[in-house]
């Protein structure tokens, strides 16, 4: 999760000077990571 953060903050600065692809490719992997967990307590 740290280095989800980490990856967060150079893309929030990244896309700054160059675009928010990177951002928003972050984004949709926190969200997939989310999912993840929440699928993962269920118990498939």
């Amino acid at each position: 999760v740290v280095i989800l953060v980490i990856l967060w903050l150079l893309g929030w600065l990244v896309g700054h000077i160059g675009g928010g692809l990177i951002h928003i490719l972050l984004v949709i992997a926190v969200i997939v990571l989310v999912y993840n967990l929440i699928v993962g307590r269920r118990g498939v």
